[in-house]
């Protein structure tokens, strides 16, 4: 079912003015300030500003109260037309280099690459110019601070709402880190003060939620400098994650008819202009490396790969639809200025698949897909998701394959499948992969935000490029379908999904440590040993071969050692004294704190099992 998606047209107005008030108060704080974007945000603005000091939140008190003052001054926000010439000029004047290099890109390359190199869709009118440049640009007035918009504004700046200045951090302009850094400057705005209140709140228990935070904190990932930026080092901790997200994926994979391969993480530079990648693709992949004379590249991802694989022998329709799996390694570049901890890096293992199937297994394959996505959701307990489906303009093909029937049977397909799947979902023109329609899955976290957390595509221009055909049932050969589908993202985005949704709080199935054995005092700690050898010789059904248990034989007293593991968010703490020595028993504690009393390492071992087993918590 489709999903309805509407934008208050007015809170974009009063934000995007909020943008605005803040630029004209740091102007007027700051005279030589120099401005690059200042695009709203879900919740807010930003403005990109190159100062000749380094703002903090210190000075955060200062802007508001200009930025108050401007607001009752009920200041008009002018609209004024006129020729890009005109508009180089003025800003030249004006002294805004970066105003200046706007505007001459939007001459030269048009409203798509200014868009795509900055984040702000505000420069200029929806869809003028396109990839060509263009002529002429709005500019907004207010008070003193004139700027480079399409707007729209509130009427003046007494109708903007209750805003809060949130923080500052750097940027590089256009995001590219040749560029200059500035300090970009992030606020909230909301229609009234009770809104914003609710907001800071949230905000604070995202702080709390921050995957980037928890994951020192817990030894999940790192990051060095003699690695590479965007290329994570998984420890131990993390690595269990890995683990049992892959034996989850194997699982239902198999149950789904899945087959497993494993593919090189390069190849040569034929490869990608064969599947073409380079020709639209080439900017997000990593330079060549040449290897006796011949280019090779990292691969961005699989689905070359897995071609391959499926024309490695001729196919018979008996064998469709054929159906492989991979954890498969891909690289991108990714600017410096949008890594982000798990989020966004440069090395991602990838939980992809791909499906060969016949026209007219299409539709079914793909709604298969799409429950497989529920059953994951479902186990994780995410509440909120949906599905976006990403169109081509079928007006401007230049980035697309140009075969407009096969975009509308391809589209035809995907559409019918959202909507037997009953599932929600929303339609963004514009946003197909270069080779077919995709949906992504959207999903929202506890603290409401979202992630397009992974990718279903159905691809028709594989066929073409690769020969993937079938023997039929008359023995000719007709061409196949392919669905690319990666339910659970890649390991790093998904892992920090579920760091931020479970607070660090792994259920027990997942948890790196599960279970902590605490001795009461030193004479314990031979028995001690005993518990965690017992739990850790066990029969327990997890990714890493058994319970995973530690002890904890420190100096520290007893309720110091509890409070530690619960730090850790370890889900279970095995509390050993004189009456669970003398007994053969251990005294269980969950990490909220609730004690479940004395019982046997075996009975203990049996509900540890079923947790596992289920991947249900049992309290």
């Amino acid at each position: 079912m489709a999903r309805k998606t509407t934008v208050d047209p007015q809170l974009f107005r009063m934000r995007h003015s909020a943008a605005h008030l803040m630029a004209a108060a740091i102007q007027q704080l700051w005279p030589g300030a120099k401005f690059g974007v200042g695009p709203t945000t879900r919740n807010g603005f930003y403005y990109d500003v190159d100062l000749p000091v380094s703002l903090s939140a210190e000075d955060f008190p200062r802007i508001e109260e200009r930025m108050r003052e401007l607001r009752k001054a009920r200041l008009p926000f002018v609209r004024r037309e006129i020729g890009i010439e005109e508009a180089t000029a003025a800003m030249t004047e004006a002294e805004q280099p970066y105003k200046v290099e706007l505007l001459r890109l939007l001459r030269e390359k048009g409203t798509t690459a200014v868009t795509k190199e900055t984040g702000d869709e505000g420069l200029v009118e929806n869809g003028e110019g396109g990839n060509q440049g263009i002529n002429q640009v709005s500019f907004y007035e207010t008070g003193s601070f004139v700027d480079l918009c399409r707007g729209p504004h509130v009427d003046h700046t007494g109708e903007i709402g209750a805003f809060k200045l949130l923080n500052v951090a750097g940027a590089y302009w256009r995001g590219n880190e040749k560029n200059p850094q500035l300090q970009r400057v992030y606020g909230l705005a909301f229609p009234t003060d009770q809104e914003l209140k609710a907001e800071i709140q949230r905000l604070e228990e995202m702080k709390r939620r921050d995957h980037r935070r928890l994951g020192k904190e817990l030894e999940i990932f790192t990051f060095a400098d003699e690695v590479g930026a965007g290329l994570p080092l998984w420890l131990p901790n993390g690595a269990v994650l890995r683990k049992e997200l892959e034996k989850l994926a194997t699982e239902h994979e198999r149950r789904d008819g899945y087959l497993p391969v494993v593919t090189p993480v390069l190849a040569k530079e034929d490869l990608y202009f064969r599947s073409g990648h380079l020709p639209y693709y080439r900017e997000d992949m990593y330079a060549p490396i040449d290897i006796e004379g011949q280019k090779y590249y990292l691969r961005p991802m699989n689905c070359p790969h897995h071609h391959l694989v499926f024309s490695s022998t001729n196919r018979s329709y008996r064998e469709l639809p054929f159906r492989i799996a991979e954890y498969g390694l891909c690289h991108r570049y990714e600017a410096s200025g949008v890594l982000t901890g798990l989020m966004r890096v440069r090395g991602f293992s990838q939980n992809d698949a791909h499906i060969y199937c016949r026209f007219d297994q299409a539709k079914d394959e793909f709604i298969r897909v799409m429950n497989l996505h529920a059953r994951y959701y479902e186990l994780f307990q995410i509440r909120d998701s949906f599905m976006r489906f990403s169109l081509p303009d079928l007006e401007k093909l230049d980035k697309y394959v140009n075969e407009p029937e096969k975009w509308l049977r391809a589209m035809e397909i995907v559409r019918q499948a959202m909507e037997e799947s009953g599932l929600p979902y929303e339609e963004s023109p514009g946003d197909a992969a270069f080779y077919g329609p995709k949906i992504d899955f959207i999903i929202e976290s506890v603290v409401g935000n979202e992630y397009a957390i992974s990718t279903n595509q159905l691809d028709f221009l594989a066929t073409e490029r690769f020969g993937l055909r079938y023997i039929g049932e008359d023995g000719a050969e007709h061409p196949v379908y392919v669905i690319h589908r990666a339910p659970l993202g890649s390991h790093e985005r998904f892992a920090a999904f579920l760091l931020e949704h479970y607070a660090g709080s792994f259920p027990t199935w997942l948890a790196p440590v599960q279970a902590m054995v605490v001795p009461i005092s030193d004479r314990h700690a031979e028995y001690a040993l005993e518990v965690r050898d017992r739990v850790f010789g066990a029969e327990v059904p997890t990714a890493t071969g058994g319970a995973r248990v530690e002890v904890d034989l420190s100096s520290e007293r007893m309720q110091k050692k509890i409070r530690n593991a619960q730090v850790k968010k370890i889900p279970y703490m095995l509390v050993v004294g004189d009456a669970e020595r003398d007994s053969g028993e251990v005294a269980v504690r969950l990490r909220s704190g609730a004690d479940l009393g004395r019982m046997s390492v075996e009975g203990f071992l049996e509900r540890l099992r079923q947790e596992v087993r289920t991947r249900r918590d049992l309290s």
